[in-house]
């Protein structure tokens, strides 16, 4: 028995098996994804699609769109694009989502609708409305040292949110034409965070449950977003591969050591809310099969096969 609604984490791993079976060029596993999905799109579970106006919820239009995409069945771009277009419908004076909240899991949640909205239809509006987004995080958010606290008002480097940061711009490069005015801000923010991260990677390859600070445990969540940020970079020549080559390998190899013999990711952090309290982050549950997990392993996964 699922929840009622189904929100992101469940959507990234989706989003990620699909990205994976299309990898691997495995139809079963792409045809049982669907399969999962079409009753989403009859009354049997319609009650499932969530239909909030917010980050959390909107995002699920990345499954049926990224099913059209590789299908090219026309009834799951009308649903899914419903979504990006539902998101942009009242921008702010500046442009933005009416959803923009500036906390960093925007970095990949408020982007991504968007991002696989410009690859299942050609349409520029929803690149370019992504990439705005993105540079204003950036230019909000992002610290002197390259990476993002997980509020402005609680000075820590989370890893997950960090994580979602580097997934985020890594999806955006992918696909943000060259010629778009923001791309230079965006790959120069990427870049910076990745420079960081390397200085902060743990000798087996992780990253911790709090970037910076060596009494926190490794968590797998944030190694699978940052493995797949960095892996994506090598392969695009967005890094330089002597420098990050190696890096992305040895966190690659620790990241499959968290994955069982259930096929769960092991050691993910439990949802998190900020809060000014460092014991908060330190002493946070780890949790094994979480949607939070699984996703990146995927995400990653996909990533050095293309």
């Amino acid at each position: 028995q699922g929840p009622k609604t189904i929100i992101y984490p469940e959507v990234c791993a989706w989003y990620g098996a699909l990205s994976f079976a299309e990898a691997t060029g495995d139809q079963e596993l792409r045809a049982k994804l669907i399969a999962r999905f079409d009753p989403l799109m009859t009354p049997v579970e319609s009650a499932r699609v969530p239909a909030r106006r917010h980050v959390d919820d909107e995002i699920f239009g990345v499954v049926p769109m990224e099913i059209y995409r590789q299908t090219k069945s026309a009834r799951y771009l009308d649903f899914g694009r419903a979504f990006a277009d539902r998101q942009w419908d009242s921008p702010t004076s500046d442009g933005l989502s009416a959803e923009t909240r500036f906390w960093i899991d925007d970095m990949y949640m408020l982007t991504i609708l968007q991002v696989e909205a410009y690859r299942a239809t050609g349409d520029r509006k929803y690149i370019d409305r992504a990439a705005l987004e993105m540079t204003t995080y950036l230019d909000k958010l992002q610290q002197p040292n390259g990476l993002f606290y997980h509020a402005p008002d609680v000075p820590f480097f989370w890893g997950r949110g960090d994580g979602w940061v580097a997934a985020g711009m890594a999806e955006m490069l992918r696909s943000l034409p060259q010629d778009n005015p923001n791309r230079a801000r965006i790959l120069a923010g990427y870049q910076k965070m990745m420079k960081a991260l390397l200085q902060y990677q743990a000798k087996d390859g992780t990253w911790r449950q709090l970037i910076d600070h060596e009494e926190a445990w490794p968590e797998s969540s944030a190694t699978g977003m940052f493995t797949f940020a960095m892996i994506s970079g090598v392969k695009n020549g967005w890094l330089d591969e002597p420098t990050y080559g190696p890096a992305a390998r040895r966190a690659w190899i620790a990241l499959v050591g968290y994955v069982d013999q259930n096929d769960n990711v092991t050691s993910v952090c439990e949802g998190t809310n900020k809060k000014n309290d460092l014991d908060y982050y330190l002493m946070r549950r780890r949790k094994t099969g979480d949607f939070h997990g699984q996703a990146p392993v995927l995400w990653a996964a996909s990533a050095l096969l293309r």
